[in-house]
């Protein structure tokens, strides 16, 4: 047993899954360059030293590099693409959407594509185009599976899953919950680490869990807002209200059955989430457990987002941009009222 923050948990990951199967590599910007940081955050820090051969630094060129890890994947390689930052998934789009989601099904199954793309979300004082949260994006597209661990438990687990998975998984990771140390310490990081066990262990594809057990309101957050949540209910059981804290792990597929467990017991939820309000994580969410579960509901579910518009740089107006510990408490006691 070993405490490791996220960047950490990922890292020991990577290098497992590596040394388990040489059919695993690492593709991607700056992610071995001796001397440097690992990639943006840490990540990828020293293992060009254990895998000098799988470590394979790229140009800037998303869509070059994930459409040589996408038949690098078909060909029978497990390839784990890193992206610097989620938003320039947007370079991609033509290779992870076309190819990388749709190569099985257009095959019949005879062609598989089992590749990892990693990619730090959230907003950190980088302006709008280093900050958004892009699993909202892929929410619709079919084909792939898409993971955000919120804490180093999951982060390791659900690495090693994806790794060993003959689907493609995409894996979002928030910025403030790395843990990173040195040069890549994030202003406002969360800690996230958690107590790593010695032995092989793997996270559930569409699993959720359930972090604070309550009888008045389920909230729904992933990431960071997972997090605040937590803190928000902390906050609301000394106010006399038993909340309920449900962490997702897995955006695709979704764990209905936990929340629908949830909601039958509370009557109330709410989604909290860092991306605008607008078609986001919460729309869905909320959609589908008013589809479903409208009779176990005593009041119309809350979803407690960013306002729509573009992320902020300017650091008062991103706090006022992301929803904070109080704007969870005030919405949930809103919602009980």
């Amino acid at each position: 047993m070993k405490r490791l923050g996220i960047a950490e948990a990922l890292r020991e990951g990577i290098r497992q899954e590596m040394a388990r199967d040489e059919r695993v590599f690492c593709i991607g910007e700056d992610i071995a360059i001796p001397g440097g940081w690992g990639g943006a955050f840490t990540v990828t820090l020293g293992l060009e030293k254990d895998f000098p051969d799988r470590m394979l630094n790229t140009p800037i060129a998303e869509n070059g590099f994930m459409g040589i890890a996408c038949g690098a994947a078909m060909m029978g390689l497990r390839p784990i693409a890193d992206v610097q930052y989620s938003d320039f998934l947007f370079c991609a789009m033509d290779q992870v959407c076309n190819n990388v989601a749709k190569m099985r099904y257009m095959s019949g199954g005879k062609a598989k594509v089992p590749m990892v793309i990693r990619a730090p979300v959230g907003v950190t004082g980088r302006g709008s185009q280093h900050a958004q949260n892009m699993e909202t994006f892929f929410m619709p597209l079919q084909g792939v599976r898409i993971a955000c661990p919120a804490t180093a438990y999951d982060a390791l687990g659900i690495l090693r899953t994806a790794v060993r998975s003959d689907d493609p998984i995409m894996i979002f990771e928030h910025k403030l919950l790395y843990g990173s140390k040195g040069a890549r310490a994030e202003s406002g990081a969360f800690d996230a680490s958690s107590d790593i066990p010695d032995e092989d262990y793997t996270v559930p594809i569409g699993k959720a869990v359930v972090r604070k057990e309550g009888k008045d309101i389920t909230i729904i957050g992933t990431l960071l807002m997972m997090h605040r949540a937590l803190q928000a209910a902390e906050q609301l059981e000394k106010q006399g209200i038993s909340a309920e804290v449900i962490d997702p792990r897995w955006l695709v597929p979704f764990d209905l059955e936990t929340v629908r467990k949830s909601v039958r017991k509370t009557g109330a939820v709410m989604t909290v989430e860092e991306s605008a309000k607008q078609g986001g994580i919460g729309a869905e969410i909320v959609a589908t457990i008013v589809e479903e579960m409208s009779d176990d509901l005593k009041a119309p579910p809350i979803r407690l987002a960013a306002p729509n518009t573009v992320v902020p740089f300017a650091p008062p107006m991103e706090k006022f941009y992301i929803p904070q510990v109080e704007d969870i408490v005030d919405a949930a006691k809103k919602l009980l009222n």
